[in-house]
């Protein structure tokens, strides 16, 4: 673990910080969990700025790394463009947390509208700019890399692309249960939905293939073969969740 921070350090120190202090905002977050009773749909509302910030870490690092392999890619603008758009969501979100009120899909008044707005801006940009840096592994060779490991973050890139714009399903609906009311029960933290579809799932499994795909592929496949074949049946259960939740049903049942 050592050696990773400071390689990631030396790689990319502004993602490096800014993903060390969403990791310490999630800690954070998590901690106000269990000091305070404020709800949001039936739950702790501290468990989405935790989720967000935790996720966020996951994803800085993640882009950290893999920048770094980038010939001659001059990192300042994508950087500022990730903790920009990023650090806008988990602040508002946050913000939004400490008053018990909704941040997504809050349209109540003209200004909470606008900030939705700036949030599924903001969520595009970095999106957009994630996929900028899959074109340009796409578009480079990496001789001193496993062609696997390549591929793995590739194919990682690509899937965190289109399910981070899976988002807009749930955003066009204005809601994340499909068959039922949000507030209902869910999954501990994670909130995921036990009754009805609910496409915060696939979103999840999606856009997390930008971690589990190259570490599988670096530490245990170590085969091009089968990373992709890995990639593709990891992307179909992304699919699947997703038709499952827009049909208002559970992944199993």
């Amino acid at each position: 673990m050592k050696y990773f921070l400071e390689t990631l350090k030396y790689r990319n120190e502004s993602l490096f910080y800014f993903g060390l202090l969403c990791f310490v905002l999630a800690i954070i977050f998590l901690i106000l969990t269990r000091f305070t009773t404020t709800q949001v749909y039936n739950v702790n509302a501290w468990y989405k700025p935790f989720k967000f910030a935790a996720s966020t870490t996951l994803y800085a690092w993640a882009m950290a790394w893999f920048i770094g392999y980038l010939p001659n890619f001059n990192a300042r603008i994508f950087n500022w463009v990730i903790i920009i758009t990023l650090g806008f969501e988990i602040i508002y979100i946050a913000w939004q947390a400490s008053r018990g009120m909704l941040s997504h899909f809050n349209v109540s008044t003209s200004f909470y509208s606008f900030m939705y707005s700036m949030m599924a801006l903001a969520a595009t940009i970095a999106t957009l700019a994630t996929a900028y840096i899959g074109i340009l592994f796409f578009k480079n060779d990496f001789p001193n890399l496993p062609l696997h490991y390549v591929w793995s973050i590739r194919l990682g890139i690509f899937l965190f692309v289109v399910f981070a714009f899976e988002g807009f399903v749930m955003g066009s609906r204005m809601t994340h249960t499909i068959g039922g009311q949000d507030g209902g029960e869910g999954i501990p933290i994670l909130n995921w939905s036990t009754q009805y579809g609910d496409p915060r799932i696939a979103h999840f499994i999606g856009m997390h293939a930008l971690q589990v795909l190259p570490i599988l592929s670096y530490y245990v496949f170590r085969n091009i073969t089968f990373t992709v074949i890995i990639a593709i049946l990891y992307g179909l259960v992304a699919v699947f969740s997703l038709v499952k939740a827009l049909q208002g049903k559970l992944i199993i049942g």
